[in-house]
């Protein structure tokens, strides 16, 4: 894992912008912006996706992202923006150590583009699918 650009950036290999440090998290700012204020904040903890992070980094993270939202907001005075992790390169992620992008939305040119092609949810299939969700949670 310490082999990703973004494991290389938490051992200090490769600099860049930092936004925020704690024991767990690290914030800065994305090289490739899709807007200004465009950052990303990963665990130091090496995972590749969030169902592989412990409870304790995922809990650091659910703390920090909010926070840092709230100084981006402040910072560039864009009040809409998206929040986006994916999971796998089937789901668009491009480096594999978890991480989270938040995405100032200034106008409808910059920020993040998403197509969401929606479908209604058949009734029968949902119930018994939230069943074994359910079943698996405990």
């Amino acid at each position: 894992m310490s082999e990703t650009i973004f494991g290389k950036i938490l051992s200090g290999a490769i600099p860049c912008h930092k936004v925020y440090e704690d024991e767990r998290v690290f914030a800065f700012l994305d090289i490739n912006p899709l807007s200004a204020g465009h950052t990303l904040i990963v665990p130091k903890e090496p995972a590749r996706t969030l169902d592989a992070l412990s409870d304790e980094s995922a809990a650091a993270l659910g703390r920090a992202l909010p926070r840092i939202c709230r100084a981006v907001i402040e910072v560039t005075g864009v009040k809409e923006y998206n929040v986006l992790e994916n999971n796998g390169a089937g789901a668009h992620q491009a480096v594999d150590h978890v991480h989270f992008h938040i995405i100032p939305k200034p106008s409808p040119g910059e920020g993040l583009g998403v197509g969401w092609p929606a479908r209604a949810l058949d009734h029968k299939a949902g119930a018994e699918l939230a069943a074994k969700l359910r079943a698996t949670l405990g």
